[in-house]
């Protein structure tokens, strides 16, 4: 089935306002099935629209506009639809009456433009915008569908799941190729796809992966047929190893909250160059308040020293952006804010303020916690913008890989195993290097093996276990496991 996107707006058009509808459209629909056969951004003109609307229900069974619905002169979409699906303007009393709402709700005196908003056309079907005063307008032709939905990201983003509902209760489709994300930290791009060559060679045909890189991550997307989706996508989350993250796409700051959450841990942020945008991050997720306390923005020096203590000595023999500077700054973050790990960023976003010793892009950062503060320095390209967003990225990430590292403890991978989360507590103990640990990650690794019903596989690895440490308890699980196994291959019907 094939889904035709038409973008209405100017402001689009000319590029001051960035389209994020038709991605989320598309990514929303191809979940049921739908194939996007194209996306078309046009101007508020009749021409324009029309020309769209009408090549786009010549291609597809299903056309999605958003925009042009507004109550200013400049909105004629609802008057080009009429002219593609007939009938005319008519009052409805529902629309009126969720635009009134709405107003109340927003303590906004209505004005006449907007009262306009419930005139909607007698040829649709209205679903009611429970966010925005346009209507969402659904127009059938001929076997084919039109839904015309609002151009604000807020609205279409908040109502997009109820027309989706929509969309499946009216054609019933299924799915012919499924679509998962994997998020992958920890790697670069070219690492990464040499160790996932030899995956990608066995793929069956038909199969896609495709690699979506970002500041701090890198997001894998696999498509494949739905009978053998689930074995690719474990061979594929095996090949990746202990750099894989989790599915779906997770941002830096969704893996650093998850990673304290679970742990029970609290963080807080001191930033120059970054400016709080890791705090804005972070924030912008529901649920940060469960892990983070608060941040410093220090853009002056009178800032970093009076709040977050950095010395005066240090400013003066170091500069504002050192390794130095940006040390105290976390550890300044972490002792007055009270979090258990601080993050901190100083550096030079430019374009401006380098110099041949610290060119623009030079950004130190540093993660203050309970075992030491570590330091690293960043030599970023792009724009401001873009040095911004990868330090605050970078040092997310950081944050997560230092946590799991100093937290990786045997109580740590116990309690994993307590939760049933075995996947996560067998990455664990391949994580556990030193020889001390070996007989113990052997024995836990047996434990999760005799857990999920694989019990030779378990006595293997009890046995190694034993073997390194023959009075461990790893000895006594091989005993009592042997035990049940004789009893369960006893002949108990013939005594």
């Amino acid at each position: 089935m094939k889904l035709s996107i038409v973008i209405i707006g100017d402001e689009i058009l000319l590029g001051r306002v960035t389209d994020t509808n038709s991605g989320l459209i598309a990514r929303t629909l191809a979940e049921q099935g739908w194939h996007v056969e194209s996306v078309r951004t046009v101007g508020d003109t009749a021409a324009a629209i029309s020309g769209a609307v009408e090549a786009a229900m010549a291609e597809s069974e299903l056309t999605i506009t958003t925009g042009g619905l507004g109550p200013t002169r400049d909105d004629v979409t609802k008057s080009v639809l009429m002219g593609c699906f007939g009938g005319e303007l008519r009052h409805s009393p529902e629309v009126a009456a969720n635009v009134e709402m709405i107003f109340e709700r927003r303590g906004i005196k209505l004005n006449e433009l907007t009262r306009l908003q419930a005139m909607v056309p007698t040829s649709c079907r209205v679903i009611q915008n429970r966010v925005g005063t346009a209507p969402i307008m659904w127009f059938e032709k001929e076997g084919k569908v039109l839904v015309a939905m609002p151009g604000v990201p807020a609205e279409t983003r908040t109502m997009l799941p109820v027309v989706a509902d929509e969309i499946q209760n009216h054609f019933h489709t299924q799915p012919d190729t499924v679509r998962r994300e994997f998020t992958v930290t920890g790697i670069s791009e070219s690492a990464l796809a040499q160790r996932l060559a030899a995956f990608e060679d066995e793929m069956p045909e038909g199969y896609k992966l495709a690699y979506l890189p970002s500041p701090g991550e890198i997001v894998l997307r696999l498509e494949g047929a739905p009978g053998s989706f689930e074995e690719q996508a474990g061979k594929l989350v095996a090949f990746i190893g202990a750099n894989f993250a989790g599915e779906g796409k997770l941002t830096p700051a969704e893996l650093a909250i998850e990673c304290l959450r679970r742990r029970g841990l609290t963080m807080a942020s001191a930033e120059s160059c970054t400016g709080g945008n890791i705090a804005a991050l972070v924030t912008s997720i529901a649920g940060a308040s469960d892990v983070f306390i608060g941040s410093v923005v220090s853009y002056s020096n009178d800032v970093k020293m009076n709040l977050l203590g950095v010395h005066p000595e240090t400013l003066d023999a170091h500069g504002a952006v050192s390794e130095e500077t940006v040390r105290q700054m976390a550890e300044g973050a972490r002792a007055n804010i009270g979090a258990d790990y601080a993050v901190a960023t100083s550096g030079i976003a430019g374009p401006g303020g380098g110099s041949p010793e610290k060119p623009v892009g030079t950004v130190w950062t540093a993660i203050a916690g309970p075992h030491g503060t570590r330091t690293r320095l960043l030599s970023l390209v792009g724009d401001r913008r873009a040095v911004i967003d990868r330090a605050s990225a970078t040092v997310l990430t950081d944050l997560v890989a230092l946590i799991e590292a100093e937290t990786m403890s045997r109580e740590a991978i116990t309690a994993m195993f307590d939760q049933n989360r075995l996947d996560e507590a067998d990455r664990a103990l391949d994580g556990l290097d030193g020889a001390s640990d070996r007989a113990w990650a052997l024995y836990m690794k047996g434990r999760i093996a005799w857990k999920r019903g694989l019990k030779s596989q378990a006595m293997s690895f009890y046995a190694e276990a034993a073997g390194l440490e023959p009075d461990s308890e790893a000895a006594t699980a091989l005993e009592q496991a042997r035990q049940v196994m004789d009893f369960y291959n006893k002949d108990l019907y013939n005594p």
